[in-house]
């Protein structure tokens, strides 16, 4: 892969969004480095965004050699977000790669084939222009016992099936929900970035409706490791998807919306036995494409 990398003349960043994962980004940064950048000079840089950590993310992250960046430091006249999907869409501002790679910052069971799986396809055949990671994914129950897997429920309860009753190509794709994936530049930066947890969602929907599956190859990372969500964290995950899914389809032209849909999930918790509301509001902004921003222009396209 280095071989061809060299002879492609080609850049390769990989890029960590972050929100508070001391625990694990020291370990992530450390394999990377390492492996794929002192031993195989593969990657050309590790970026860390961030989207306003609290604990120690950004001082370990710059101890062990990443760049790092806060997100709302980055491009910052335009209105700040925070979110997932604004760190990525952000990186591609601050990265000089030809290939850009995306892993999340919690991988416990972290290994350099999570990057260099992703990157061998891009490399090694012309045509695919987008690797998505599939796993197994182990559940947590309690505090010490693991079932091998369990994991991606947010997948098969509401991605799966609603892929499977509009778009049933989509279901080919294993975990469409990962976190793991990798593109070319010029893939990444003509799609919108939801700022949320809608990003994988839209970006396999708009990569599709853009270029086909064709462009698109699944890689087998074996197994991740991460901390699992509660199911009302699951709750607010679905919902953002859910409009995200909906707003896309509006947006192809597919569905009518007769009316705006709203902008909160109610939830409830028992408290002294009785059942109070929670409500939490998710605006659903979306980054446009960022070859649009002037000064992306500027930075990668002026002469």
């Amino acid at each position: 892969m280095v071989e061809e990398k060299q002879r492609k003349k080609i850049k390769i960043s990989l890029c960590l969004p972050t929100l508070n994962e001391e625990k694990t980004i020291a370990k992530e940064i450390l394999i990377m480095k390492s492996e794929l950048m002192t031993r195989y000079p593969l990657l050309d840089e590790i970026v860390v965004i961030d989207s306003g950590s609290t604990d120690n993310t950004r001082a370990i992250a710059e101890t062990y050699g990443a760049d790092v960046y806060a997100a709302n430091d980055i491009l910052p006249d335009l209105e700040k977000f925070k979110g997932k999907g604004e760190n990525l869409w952000k990186a591609l501002y601050i990265t000089e790669g030809d290939i850009i790679v995306y892993l999340d910052a919690d991988i416990k069971n972290i290994h350099h084939r999570f990057a260099y799986g992703l990157i061998g396809p891009l490399l090694l055949y012309d045509n695919i222009k987008y690797t998505k990671a599939f796993y197994d994914r182990p559940i947590a129950i309690g505090k010490s016992k693991m079932r091998p897997t369990g994991g991606g429920r947010v997948t098969e309860l509401v991605v799966r099936p609603l892929f499977s009753l509009f778009f049933p190509e989509l279901t080919q794709i294993i975990q469409p929900l990962s976190g793991e994936y990798a593109g070319y530049r010029d893939i990444f930066e003509q799609i919108p970035f939801p700022i949320g947890y809608g990003v994988e969602t839209s970006m396999i929907m708009d990569i599709y409706a853009k270029w086909g599956l064709e462009v698109v190859a699944q890689v087998d990372l074996e197994r991740r490791i991460h901390r699992n969500q509660d199911t009302k964290a699951l709750g607010k995950m679905a919902f953002v998807i859910l409009k995200t899914f909906i707003n896309h389809k509006s947006k192809l032209g597919l569905i009518n919306l007769n009316e705006e849909m709203k902008d909160e999930i109610i939830q409830y918790n028992l408290v002294k036995n009785a059942y109070t509301p929670e409500m939490t509001r998710f605006e659903g902004h979306e980054r446009p494409p960022i070859i649009e921003v002037p000064e992306y222009q500027e930075k990668y396209y002026s002469t």
